[in-house]
């Protein structure tokens, strides 16, 4: 594995293409004290206060994973994610499909991008933002929260990424050699909200109050009525979190 630092640079998503060609074969990781352009879902930004919390990306190169199974990437890094900050906090959580929270707030949040060869996955790029030292948060996200302030002291960043990448590196491996299954049940048994009935927002504006029964091995997000066991399943983007 190897680790690249930047003090600043727009995305690292974006920069870790730029540099990925000199490391062939290797899972790469870059990260940084700050990001310029750095984003969250969709159009949001990524708030991170320079040199308190972690933005990285890492590149990976899965062998023999199908792209029809890419799902397995996002749930690997996540349980990589839930096995590090465990040790530090309880009460972790992973929001479908691969946000950390703390309770009802986020800690965590991640945007995956794979390229495809034939059928199957080339290369994966996870890019992630980790609140770890940040104290006061002044964007309009609406439940932000940081290590530091869950502590009440702060913590050794490198520490986190490294623990993270290797974890990912392991589970992504894991997961070719066929070991699928045990990242899927951990991630299942991880899911915030699991069993439990809450609002959503429905893909045609519609408020419905639904229990979020799992999610698929292709990543949808399978919900039911109270008094139905009919699933519901929803891609990314079709359904919305009402959070209270």
């Amino acid at each position: 594995m190897k680790m690249v630092f930047v003090n600043e640079t727009d995305s690292t998503n974006s920069y870790i293409k730029q540099v990925a060609a000199d490391c062939q074969g290797e899972t790469l990781v870059v990260w940084t004290d700050f990001q310029t352009a750095g984003k969250g879902c969709g159009t949001n930004s990524w708030e991170s206060e320079p040199g308190k919390n972690l933005t990285f990306s890492i590149m990976v190169r899965p062998q023999h994973i199908a792209a029809r199974d890419q799902f397995i990437l996002s749930m690997a890094h996540a349980v990589a994610l839930k096995r590090t900050l465990s040790q530090y906090i309880d009460d972790v959580r992973v929001k479908w499909p691969n946000d950390i929270y703390w309770r009802d707030r986020k800690l965590c949040g991640t945007l995956i991008e794979a390229t495809l060869e034939a059928q199957h996955i080339k290369t994966c790029i996870i890019g992630t933002g980790i609140n770890v030292n940040q104290q006061v948060f002044r964007s309009d996200a609406p439940n932000p929260v940081s290590l530091c302030q869950i502590l009440g002291h702060e913590i050794d960043r490198e520490a986190i990424l490294y623990r993270v990448a290797e974890k990912t590196d392991e589970l992504v491996s894991q997961a070719a050699d066929g070991g699928a299954e045990v990242i899927r049940d951990e991630y299942r048994s991880a899911l915030y909200r699991r069993g439990e009935i809450h609002p959503y927002r429905l893909p045609n504006g519609e408020r419905r109050m639904l229990r979020l029964d799992d999610v698929s091995d292709d990543g949808h997000l399978l919900l039911s009525s109270a008094d139905s066991k009919e699933h519901l399943a929803f891609a990314f983007k079709e359904i919305q979190f009402v959070l209270d």
